[in-house]
């Protein structure tokens, strides 16, 4: 696919290069040379343009381009006239970046396709991993739902899947992988993954909009614990 990012700044800059690493063609705008003059020789094309002059948006190939990404966030007003003006132009598809819930709340007045929120996804899952005590990647469904992928806590070592209380956290068991030790052909040993065919989603459903929060931080008394490996 065909990318315009509008705004290289660190965000945007680092979304320029994951998008041209997995083969796509990424063109970047700012109105900063600092900026261009660090990118210019990762992606396919550059300008040094201020996309908040309709004059200048319009030197950028909008019509060429799948997607048209609006990665400032720092400077609000620059963000929101931007988009305006993408409208404006006819952009068909566009996604913005936000920085807060008013920026948010504005950027949704204009019925664009996405609004990117990297920093309270950030936040999310760093609240999530500190919840948890275990490292989490997380994807949202909506927003109230997540799907999250991590390494289950130590003191749940020694439950059966239907032992396991995750329900009374709002949590529900999806899949769940076990490494099995592999020697390839040089006799080297590794782990693979493979999805454990008894994780079928047998913890309970559980509505938790109204429930108290608890944290994951008791270990598991003794006598309740079983030899069943997790």
């Amino acid at each position: 696919m065909k990318y315009l990012i509008i705004g290289l700044g660190i965000y945007g800059s680092n979304l320029a290069l994951d998008l041209t690493a997995l083969g796509h063609e990424v063109i970047g705008a700012d109105n900063r040379a600092n900026n261009i003059g660090a990118i210019k020789d990762y992606i396919s094309t550059v300008y040094l343009v201020d996309s908040t002059e309709e004059s200048a948006l319009g030197v950028l190939p909008l019509k060429n381009v799948d997607l048209v990404i609006v990665a400032i966030g720092e400077n609000f007003g620059a963000s929101v006239k931007t988009v305006a003006l993408l409208k404006k132009m006819g952009v068909r598809h566009i996604y913005a970046r936000a920085i807060d819930r008013l920026h948010e709340s504005i950027l949704q007045g204009f019925g664009i396709d996405r609004i990117l929120t990297p920093e309270q996804h950030a936040a999310a899952d760093l609240t999530k991993e500190m919840e948890l005590g275990t490292r989490v990647t997380s994807m949202a469904v909506d927003a109230d739902n997540y799907v999250l992928k991590f390494r289950m806590p130590e003191y749940y070592v020694g439950l059966t899947y239907d032992k396991l209380d995750l329900a009374d956290y709002g949590l529900k068991i999806v899949a769940a992988t076990r490494p099995t030790v592999k020697t390839n052909i040089l006799g080297i040993s590794h782990n693979e993954r493979h999805l454990d065919p008894r994780s079928d989603g047998r913890s309970r459903r559980h509505n938790n909009r109204n429930r108290p929060r608890q944290r994951l931080q008791r270990p598991i008394p003794q006598d309740q614990q079983l030899n069943t490996p997790t």
